[in-house]
């Protein structure tokens, strides 16, 4: 008996939209729930070579909590490019400065390495406040 598997196309697929509320919640538990709705692996549709995610948005980044001594101790790298420009910042400036790119950075580092991991990091949408310009899409609150 020949059994074929079912292979979705993006345009046969229904994506929806999730509003998480961060305020109280640990980055790197919240990070990886984020991470498995985006990729889509809560779906019974899951192709890993298709975008087959949802939508995320995530309100109240300002409010994110961490374990430990991380608050002053956790350092940030990234590289200007050129000679030397090796920067760093700790996760306490970071957190002041811009607590959007906490979640961005923690989120992206546990999607897959490739070309589709740009496509889906685009489907999450981070939040300082309970302000979001996504009301028209319905989000559904989604507990984590």
């Amino acid at each position: 008996m020949l059994m074929k598997s079912l292979s979705l196309k993006d345009k046969q697929l229904k994506k929806r939209w999730y509003i998480i509320d961060a305020s109280g919640k640990i980055l790197g538990r919240l990070a990886s729930k984020i991470a498995c709705i985006l990729r889509g692996k809560a779906n019974p549709t899951y192709t890993p070579n298709i975008n087959t995610g949802d939508y995320i948005i995530v309100i109240n980044a300002k409010h994110i909590k961490i374990t430990g001594n991380k608050y002053n101790n956790k350092l940030y790298y990234h590289h200007t490019g050129f000679v030397g420009g090796i920067k760093c910042i700790s996760f306490k400036d970071l957190s002041n400065k811009n607590p959007r790119k906490l979640i961005e950075k923690a989120v992206k580092g546990m999607l897959p390495k490739g070309p589709l991991s740009s496509v889906i990091h685009a489907n999450l949408k981070v939040y300082e406040d309970e302000s979001h310009f996504h009301q028209a899409q319905d989000p559904k609150l989604l507990l984590v």
